[in-house]
């Protein structure tokens, strides 16, 4: 009895699932916008959270070449160059992308990661600041679902708590300093929206 009862509700379960499967794929297929140029984007997102980050860089560019003024797309080349270790070049797109939209608060937040990785640690804190007065949710961090699906445990440090540990260290005396921490500071994901 205990069985059917259990056979029942899975297959309700999987029912329901593959039909909000069905639904999604439906809606991602044909509800969204499909120009060439959010085509592109979007494929250099999927490009981006594999970790294919040139890749991404192509696909970012090709969705700017269709639509030059698209700044998600600029911005996520940046946001790849950041991943790559290519900072300088980074840090010129944000400077542009801040320029034109200066009240985005994701592009300040992830200038301030540049100028943290630079070792630019004023700046840094400069910029996180800028941007948790601009929007105060770009200190959330990745919500339980993202972080589950990277296996994440634990929540990575935010933009805030950044900031907060750079000015107390700073206070310190040269020599006391800690600025870096290279395992927590790996965890430091870019922000996008």
């Amino acid at each position: 009895m205990d069985n059917d009862k259990t056979y029942r509700s899975l297959k309700t379960i999987a029912i329901v699932l593959t039909l909000a499967w069905v639904g999604w794929s439906v809606y991602d297929g044909f509800g969204r916008d499909a120009s060439p140029a959010v085509q592109a984007y979007a494929a250099a997102n999927r490009f981006f959270d594999d970790g294919q980050y040139r890749q991404a860089i192509e696909s970012y560019a090709e969705a700017l070449k269709l639509s030059p003024d698209m700044l998600d797309a600029r911005r996520g080349q940046a946001r790849a160059l950041i991943q790559l270790g290519e900072l300088r070049q980074a840090l010129a797109i944000y400077n542009e992308v801040i320029e034109k939209d200066p009240d985005f608060a994701g592009a300040w937040a992830n200038r301030g990661i540049i100028h943290d990785r630079l070792g630019e640690y004023r700046e840094a804190i400069r910029d996180y600041e800028k941007a948790i007065a601009l929007d105060e949710r770009v200190t959330d961090g990745p919500g339980w679902l993202t972080r589950l699906l990277r296996n994440e445990t634990r929540r990575p440090p935010t933009f805030r708590d950044r900031a907060q540990y750079l000015k107390a260290q700073l206070a310190k005396p040269a020599s006391e300093r800690v600025l870096r921490v290279p395992e927590l500071d790996a965890a430091q994901r870019p922000f996008r929206k």
